[in-house]
């Protein structure tokens, strides 16, 4: 297996990153980093109310990112072989400037970029690409309250977001797996697929696609 100290895991809202996060932290001795997204008392009204309460939501996630990373990261875990999480702190400036307005995305970009160079950049940035018909089906079964009126518009908007992202790093090891076909929770032959993308593969800086 390739060796790694930290692996993100990233997608869309619903693409099942926290699933799979928890899974591979369990078979291969992982510690683990969770996003708190429940934490953050601004979401609900955001959902509600986007334009009111964008920028609090966004603020609020990129202080409370900043804060686990930067903690859990630089606290390891001598019983654990490598760190994984189901979120990287770039995710911050995807989502901000899809939810926020010019004048509000420049002051937020500021902060971001003052407190990014010391956030720790994983071995590995792994994408999950799930389709928006099967992210919405994903959010409906999984059954969040303030989740429900979540717009495919949305979800798209985002979507893009992430890959127009992708073509302007060159720092990172991406590898974007379509999993449209698979079922990695449900399907164990599944699973092992996205194992061996994940470990067994050598990648290069930029972008590496795999569809299953």
């Amino acid at each position: 297996m390739k060796k790694y100290d930290f692996i993100a895991i990233e997608g869309n809202i619903g693409a099942g990153k926290t699933s799979l996060t928890n899974m591979l932290a369990r078979d291969f001795n992982a510690k683990v980093i969770l996003e708190r997204f429940a934490e953050n008392p601004f979401l609900p009204r955001f959902y509600e109310n986007p334009e009111r309460y964008a920028f609090q939501v966004e603020m609020s996630f990129l202080i409370d990112r900043y804060q686990q990373l930067i903690e859990d990261l630089q606290h390891l875990d001598l019983f654990k072989d490598f760190i994984i999480s189901d979120y990287y702190f770039t995710k911050s400036l995807i989502f901000a400037k899809n939810t926020l307005d010019d004048t509000e995305y420049q002051l937020y970009r500021r902060f971001f970029s003052v407190i990014y160079k010391s956030i720790p950049r994983p071995d590995l940035y792994v994408y999950l690409h799930v389709e928006v018909p099967r992210l919405l089906d994903n959010i409906k079964k999984r059954g969040r309250s303030y989740e429900q009126n979540i717009k495919p518009e949305y979800l798209e908007k985002i979507q893009k977001g992430y890959f127009e992202y992708f073509k302007e790093q060159t720092d990172f090891r991406f590898v974007i797996i379509d999993i449209n076909n698979i079922d990695f929770v449900a399907n164990k032959a599944d699973y092992r697929r996205l194992v061996e993308i994940i470990f067994e593969n050598e990648y290069g800086k930029g972008l590496n696609f795999v569809k299953l």
